[in-house]
């Protein structure tokens, strides 16, 4: 009788709600035999996989305990060479700011079977949930986007010329973010909106100015949220659809 082989699956479980899942992905959940998540948006995604499925929480979430990322890799070697179906799932897109390039060494050194399968990214989600588009022919040629883990990493006199920025896990460093930009030139003016949990039915959206917008959201946790930063955000209230 031939052994069964183990695969792992990557997955991007994109940026909150369930019903924003890809099909496949979707179908992957339903055939998991081990899951191995990250601290999700929504937990309905807990109930796409088998009754018998083992789930295993290894997510990371600001100023608390975290799972190391060796321990995660090693998991999944585990229970790939076992012969286990095991669906590695994400919040977003696995390829963006996803951590996946330390657990794809570990499956590949270990001769583990591997898929990834793209999810939507909430750097592109959050928004467009909020009538923010990205692009515009006038206003937004383009766009950059960018984690404030490490502020005084980037290149902000660059980043402060570019027309619109889309910054992910910044709410604790905001003030920071806008002394940077302000400090190389950007207007006091320019439209700022701040998107807390983007995709399901808490989502919030503050908007405002680099000059205000801290007033607007003080005492607030800001957690998860995703920052844009351009004259697109003026499109908010214009793009987004009549509520009945």
């Amino acid at each position: 009788m031939t052994e069964a082989k183990g695969k792992v699956y990557l997955v991007g479980a994109g940026p909150g709600d369930v019903a924003y899942l890809t099909v496949k992905a979707y179908n992957l959940l339903g055939q998991a035999q081990v899951l191995v998540y990250d601290a999700l948006v929504d937990e309905q995604l807990l109930n796409c996989v088998p009754p018998d499925c083992l789930k295993l929480d290894v997510g990371k979430r600001g100023g608390k305990p975290s799972t190391p990322q060796v321990e995660i890799n090693n998991l999944l070697v585990k229970y790939c060479q076992q012969g286990k179906q095991i669906v590695r799932l994400k919040s977003g897109d696995p390829f963006i700011f996803g951590r996946c390039t330390s657990e794809i060494e570990a499956l590949k050194a270990s001769n583990c079977e591997f898929e990834v399968v793209p999810g939507i990214s909430s750097a592109l989600a959050a928004p467009l949930l909020a009538g923010i588009p990205l692009t515009d022919p006038v206003l937004s040629r383009c766009f950059a986007v960018f984690t404030a883990h490490e502020v005084e990493a980037l290149d902000w006199e660059t980043l402060s010329r570019l027309e619109t920025l889309v910054i992910l896990m910044g709410g604790q460093n905001l003030p920071e973010i806008l002394h940077q930009l302000l400090r190389y030139g950007r207007s006091r003016l320019t439209p700022i909106a701040i998107i807390r949990w983007a995709g399901t039915a808490n989502q919030q959206v503050w908007t405002g100015q680099l000059d205000n917008i801290l007033e607007q959201t003080a005492g607030l946790s800001l957690s998860p949220v995703v920052i844009v930063i351009g004259e697109v955000v003026r499109f908010s209230n214009y793009l987004q659809p009549e509520k009945i």
